[in-house]
Formats: C-alpha cells, structure tokens, sequence
C-alpha cells in the first residue's frame, strides 16, 4: 500500500488501484481526493473536512464517505454519500480492510461537548486515530500516524500514546498549526522520548507500507 502525507491530518492511500483519502480538511491540499475511489472522515471539525471541497469532489466522481453518524450534520447535500460506521467494526473501502476504534474526540475544554471520533486502521497495518489518543489493544500496529499537536492535547500523554501502541516506525499528524520552530522542537523530543522511528513527512512525500 502506498501512502502520500498532505497537510494536517490528510493521507491518500493506494492499493491495488484504489484510492482511499483520509480528512480532507481545510488545512490539507483539495488535490488529495483526485481520484479519490472512497473517504473516510475521522470526525466533522473542519480541519479534518473540508466540506466545499468535499462537495466538488463529489459532483465530479461520487464515491462514499465513511464517518460516524454526527458528521451528516455539516456535509449539506453531501450527506447523501456518507455511510456510517461505529467503532469495532470490521469493513472493506475499495478492498482495504479497515477496522474501526475509538468513539470519541479528546476532551478539549469542559466547557466544550465531546463530539464523536472514529480511528481507521487500514490492512490492519496502518493506524489514524484522528483527534483521540485510543490504542488498539487486538492488533500490533506497524505503522502509526500520530497526532503530534492540537488544542486537546499534552505532549507527554502523546508520547504515552505512541509507547502504548508500539508500532514499528511513527510519522507526525496534526501538525499544521505549528511554526518551523515548534517542529523542530517536537521532532527533537518525540525522536527522542517515543521509542520508535518516529519522523515528520513534508506534505507530498510517498512512503510503503
């Protein structure tokens, strides 16, 4: 399975042919759903889907979009393609098996409702938990997409996370808020402190897994 890394928490997977395009959101580039065969949406904050983009991309090819339920609240006339899926769950997108987890978005502020949150691990190899820090405790993930900064998070309970699912090598998610200098210090310490080959991917670079 080949992997692209765009902006933010946005990954195109492909897989014997097919395209499965992961948040799309309004920090990621609209090109990523080109060809898109199906998406999955972790959750219905915008920076994880741009739903105008979404939109476009839909009336061009519609495919399905996976997401939890909550998300037919923002998609608009886009709802009509979403399928919704629950956490456990066992699926085939485009012939990628994909498992679900999770259920729900990390606390931001108590002042502020929990919404919903689904993870996807894919070809149960690949693993975006999207804005949760929620291990897999039936599968040894190889390859963990970690969500590196956020609003909701503390970087020792990532560094936590990233230990507890113990993957083989990890890349950064969420990053898109940070400036140069916060990357580099956030590569520095979870290089150093997540006991794994842990790096951050430029927006555009392919890597197997």
């Amino acid at each position: 399975m080949h992997v692209t890394k765009y902006s933010h928490s946005c990954l195109r997977l492909e897989h014997d042919g097919a395209v499965l395009v992961v948040d799309p959101g309004g920090f990621s580039e609209p090109e990523a759903l080109d060809g898109a065969d199906a998406v999955l949406v972790t959750h219905e904050h915008p920076d994880h889907v741009d739903v105008a983009a979404l939109t476009r991309a839909l009336e061009r090819r519609p495919v399905p979009v996976h997401g939890p339920a909550s998300l037919a609240g923002v998609l608009g006339d886009a709802a009509e393609a979403l399928v919704t899926v629950s956490p456990g769950q066992s699926l085939t997108v485009a012939g990628v098996p994909v498992r679900t987890y999770g259920g729900q978005h990390a606390v931001i502020h108590p002042d502020i409702p929990v919404i919903p949150n689904i993870g996807y691990l894919f070809a149960d190899v690949l693993y975006h938990p999207g804005d949760a820090l929620f291990v897999p405790d039936d599968v040894q993930v190889d390859t963990l997409f970690a969500p590196i900064h956020a609003p909701w998070s503390k970087f020792s309970e990532v560094v936590d996370f990233i230990r507890a699912v113990a993957p083989r090598r990890a890349y950064a998610l969420h990053d898109a808020l940070l400036n140069g200098n916060g990357l580099g210090v956030l590569d520095r310490q979870y290089t150093a402190l997540s006991k794994t080959d842990y790096r951050r991917l430029e927006p555009g670079t392919r890597i197997d897994v």
